[in-house]
């Protein structure tokens, strides 16, 4: 499921991930919008080959067998059927930005192992008071000019409580949604009354990732229950605001646990609007300080099996991204991911800055999503039949096998492949 040591190398990663961002073009973006792809020979033909399926319908009932399945499917087919998943419900080119705030820093009483805002850790985060409206609004101002059409707010405790800053909070939300801009808020627990203050105040999405498997997490947090965060969510789906929860790759997970976290997500009774994929920043002083953070295949593995199984969702490369090369992020960008937090820090840990980002999404050709927009934004790309696409792509891999093999006839698609041609 990834590079093998043996190839080694973050300049040979790049060749791996280059000629599957090839290939996947090319048949996505050629075969399904009905375009004469080059003949590039037998070779391009996947050991089984997936054609574009409808996803007309939600599911809400995989099982973890069937999740496991697609994650494990050969890389380049998995980036392929997820990139079709993608161009059936929203537009390719389109990616939301968002700005993440951190309105109180510091001084958090969960154990969380990976995080540095813990008051159990000694980190550089150091502890700070609560912002003020003004400084919020601000912050928000600039956002905005900067290109950013959801704005979040952030606080380092465990849960909302009887905090005398809630006020201030819906203060917050109030004037950051009069400038048009969505605004999402994770401030830990809360009960089904808060959450309606917010939906009364203007908030448009609440974040409370469930972190990991149900299985894993009590190997990265003990001070809250798994249970707890699935009561927050219910909570706030009561309130009528949208529903924003993922999790974080890197915290010593198995590939098992990935799955699992995307079998918790799927089989929600409703999807989450949107599911934030991060990739753990190590942080100095915390538990998992030393924790390798995965890598671009596990992170592109676990994007494009989200897309499939919630295809209406919006997908977020969350934190951890600048560890990601251009060409790396652009390859998750094809997997299904639609959103991305821009600015130049995620609460406290690195992120590309504005500009950093107005190049990437200039070289990729991709436009911002506006604020507020459908929840699917249907590509102008139309997606043929199964039968079409298998016929033509049959077609023309016969005529180029043909060409080249003095008649040797390739099987078709419902066929058996040779052994060597895996």
């Amino acid at each position: 499921h990834g590079v093998p040591k043996a190839i080694g190398g973050r300049w040979n990663s790049y060749l791996v991930v280059m000629l599957g961002a090839a290939i996947v073009s090319l048949v996505s973006s050629g075969y399904s919008m009905g375009f004469n792809v080059p003949k590039l020979g037998p070779l391009l033909r996947p050991a089984r080959w997936i054609t574009c399926q409808n996803v007309e319908g939600i599911r809400h009932d995989w099982s973890r067998d069937e999740i496991g399945e697609i994650y494990r499917m050969p890389f380049t087919e998995l980036l392929y059927r997820a990139a079709s998943v993608h161009r059936h419900n929203f537009n390719p080119l389109e990616v939301q930005k968002c700005t993440l705030l951190s309105i109180k820093t510091g001084g958090c009483s969960e154990d969380c192992k990976y995080c540095a805002q813990s008051s159990r850790y000694q980190t550089a985060v150091d502890t700070q008071p609560m912002m003020s409206v003004d400084e919020v609004v601000k912050a928000a101002k600039r956002a905005k000019a900067a290109g950013s059409t959801r704005f979040c707010m952030g606080a380092g405790w465990r849960e909302l409580g009887n905090k005398r800053a809630f006020a201030d909070i819906k203060t917050m939300v109030t004037e950051v949604n009069a400038m048009g801009l969505e605004v999402c808020c994770t401030l830990g627990m809360l009960t089904e009354e808060q959450a309606k203050e917010l939906k009364a105040a203007g908030l448009s999405a609440y974040n409370h990732n469930l972190d990991t498997s149900r299985e894993h997490y009590p190997n990265v947090i003990s001070t809250r229950t798994y249970e707890d965060r699935l009561s927050t969510i219910r909570n706030v789906r009561a309130a009528g605001i949208s529903v924003c929860c993922g999790g974080i790759l890197g915290l010593g997970e198995s590939e098992d646990d990935r799955i699992g976290l995307l079998h918790e997500l799927a089989t929600m009774a409703e999807h989450p609007e949107s599911v934030p994929i991060n990739a753990l920043v190590p942080i100095k002083g915390t538990p998992l300080g030393k924790t390798e953070a995965p890598d671009v295949f596990q992170m592109t593995r676990t994007i494009a099996t989200a897309r499939v199984i919630m295809p209406r969702s919006m997908v977020r490369l969350s934190a951890g991204r600048m560890s990601f090369s251009p060409l790396e992020q652009a390859v998750m960008f094809m997997a299904g991911a639609n959103s991305v937090f821009s600015g130049d820090k995620l609460l406290t840990t690195p992120n590309p800055a504005f500009n950093e980002d107005a190049l990437l999404f200039e070289g990729l050709q991709m436009k911002g999503r506006p604020a507020f927009a459908a929840d699917t934004t249907p590509s102008s790309v139309t997606l043929a039949s199964d039968e079409l696409v298998n016929e033509k792509v049959d077609r023309d891999l016969r005529e180029v096998f043909n060409d080249a093999n003095d008649g040797f006839a390739v099987p078709n698609a419902h066929q058996e492949i040779p052994q060597g041609f895996q």
